[in-house]
């Protein structure tokens, strides 16, 4: 039976879809809404949510569209029979560094919505620029090279502000449309990322940034808790530090801040309470950690068609090969987060290649003759200790860490003498290259979240206490037992499954907290108590184990040792090239 007590809504607005998920204090889920861009929209020229320039390596999505999917969500989830007036709060998670451009009319147009007529009807003439930048745009070479260089380099810039530059991320993004659109920038009163655009149309007047989508910007200084001067100064360009200062605003520190109270007009076409509070927007990888109340130290990975690895942690290790943020709920803790293009993918090349060395029949898309190849085969190729380790590189697609061409590189490696040598010597193709690409993939995850985890007990090692596994790969037993030998994990590896509902749901979480919280109850404290693991979370193997462990912390070593040297030699052939 549906509960009677107060509700909240979580939103989340992706490249191809904007959901809107109503949660229960305790978390139950009740309502959920989905408006899917390309089927559900009318008047747009997209495609997956998104239009393309590809002259000018340009992806980006109509504002108006994010209008139009807002009032639909708002509609369906009143046919389903929600009662707005028990909704108390709301939170939402929005794609990362998008960035929206508001008007001088800004301010004025929200101020005086007419509960009569929709969003998009009404607020046209809202932004300079009808345009936001997806996290897909490439157009921004020129500036991320600016920002890498401003400070002395891209470690100085990942020191500051958490991340080397990237095409997507906002700062070169503001710096590029100023030279693009000067005439639309001077027109800008304000710039929103995705996440605070979506947060000021509730509220009725611009929301800030979120403490942690703050830092996708290459522009926050996250040790310090400010705008970077010297960034600003890069990213005004011509039109002075002050300006850019005003069009970004303030940054509030509390993620569970109440920003405000419900604007009228969604009171009055939609009949929620006056009295529901906004609670602070974030990113979509924020929310995502939210989701499940991730203690620190505790692994988080995605493997799908990409590789995605999340990690709460309270130490502060900035790389260019890896991002920081703020954690969006919790002061004193970071989310650390590693993004590889490669994962699914090279995995299903292996797994073709051996079922057709195999010669069996097997249903198109079985793992089956591949997990058997991975679980018969040794860590590492190593039928005894004496034996060289097998290690390599699986890239299908380019990838950015490290940053590598499509290609396959294999190794041997030496313990003893530290010594690697690319050969494909001892190598059993492509039966004993069902471990080693896995474990290729975990690796890679060890060496660069090391030095982040602290030892779960007393005389171990320091390691993940717990590994969640989510997305597509989760499923597969065989893999989640090679990621606890070499991730470890002292509670062992589980699989979180949460559909596609991670981001609405830490957004939702993060409502329930933003209002509920006693004192300076923590989101990890409250929420935690009120989570259902079992409903959500299952044990498919086991983590920590000695030996193996160990083994594998001598792997990482050559794993280092081999990347770096692909990297050098690829170098050295683009710089023949040119």
């Amino acid at each position: 039976m549906a509960s009677k007590g107060p509700l909240y809504i979580g939103f989340d607005l992706s490249t191809q879809q904007l959901k809107g998920l109503v949660v229960s204090s305790d978390l139950k889920v009740e309502y959920e809404a989905k408006f899917d861009f390309d089927a559900h929209s009318h008047g747009f020229d997209i495609k997956k949510g998104v239009m393309t320039n590809e002259a000018e390596h340009e992806v980006f999505a109509p504002v108006a569209l994010w209008l139009q999917a807002l009032d639909w969500v708002l509609s369906t989830l009143k046919d389903q029979g929600l009662d707005f007036a028990r909704v108390k709060g709301i939170s939402g998670a929005g794609q990362q560094h998008g960035s929206v451009y508001w008007s001088r009319d800004a301010a004025g147009l929200l101020q005086g919505l007419d509960k009569t007529k929709t969003l998009q009807d009404q607020l046209e003439g809202a932004f300079s620029h009808p345009f936001s930048p997806n996290w897909q745009d490439a157009s921004t070479q020129k500036e991320c090279n600016e920002f890498d260089a401003y400070l002395g380099g891209p470690e100085e810039l990942a020191q500051v502000t958490g991340s080397k530059a990237h095409h997507r991320f906002t700062g070169p993004q503001i710096l590029r449309f100023q030279r693009k659109y000067p005439e639309q920038y001077k027109q800008t009163s304000r710039i929103s990322l995705v996440s605070s655009f979506l947060a000021s149309l509730f509220l009725g007047t611009i929301a800030p940034f979120d403490i942690s989508d703050v830092c996708g910007m290459n522009l926050w200084n996250i040790k310090q808790g400010a705008w970077d001067g010297r960034l600003l100064k890069l990213c005004a360009d011509t039109s002075g530090v002050d300006d850019l200062k005003q069009k970004l605003g303030d940054v509030p520190e509390d993620g569970g801040l109440h920003l405000g109270k419900i604007h009228k007009y969604f009171v009055e076409r939609y009949s929620f309470n006056p009295d529901c509070t906004i609670i602070p927007f974030t990113g979509d990888n924020p929310s995502t950690i939210l989701a499940l109340p991730l203690k620190p130290s505790d692994a988080m990975v995605s493997l799908g068609t990409s590789t995605t690895f999340l990690m709460s942690t309270p130490s502060y290790q900035p790389d260019p090969a890896t991002h920081f943020f703020n954690h969006p709920t919790t002061p004193g803790l970071y989310m650390f987060m590693l993004c590889y293009k490669n994962g699914g993918l090279a995995r299903e090349h292996v797994r073709d290649a051996i079922d057709k060395k195999v010669g069996e029949s097997v249903p198109s898309g079985s793992w089956a003759n591949f997990d058997k190849a991975l679980l018969e085969a040794p860590a590492m190729g190593q039928k005894s200790a004496s034996d060289l380790m097998k290690m390599g590189l699986f890239f299908p697609r380019p990838e950015i860490v490290p940053n590598l061409p499509s290609g396959q590189w294999r190794f041997n490696y030496q313990p003893q003498d530290k010594s690697v040598t690319e050969t494909t010597a001892g190598w059993d193709q492509p039966l004993g290259e069902a471990r080693a690409i896995v474990e290729s993939q975990f690796l890679s995850l060890r060496l660069r979240s090391r030095g982040l985890t602290t030892p779960p007990a007393k005389g171990l090692p320091a390691q993940p206490k717990r590994v969640y596994l989510v997305g597509g790969g989760s499923r597969n037993k065989a893999i989640a037992k090679v990621a606890g030998e070499i991730l470890g994990g002292h509670d062992g590896v589980y699989k979180l499954d949460v559909g596609e509902n991670a981001c609405a749901l830490g957004a939702a979480y993060k409502a329930v907290w933003g209002i509920e919280r006693q004192g300076n109850e923590t989101f990890e404290d409250l929420i935690g108590k009120r989570w259902r693991e079992e409903e959500f979370v299952e044990k498919i193997a086991d983590g920590y184990q000695p030996a193996l462990f160990d083994q594998y912390g001598s792997a990482v070593e050559g794993f280092d040792r081999m990347e770096k040297q692909v990297v050098q030699e690829e170098e050295s052939r683009r710089r023949r090239g040119n």
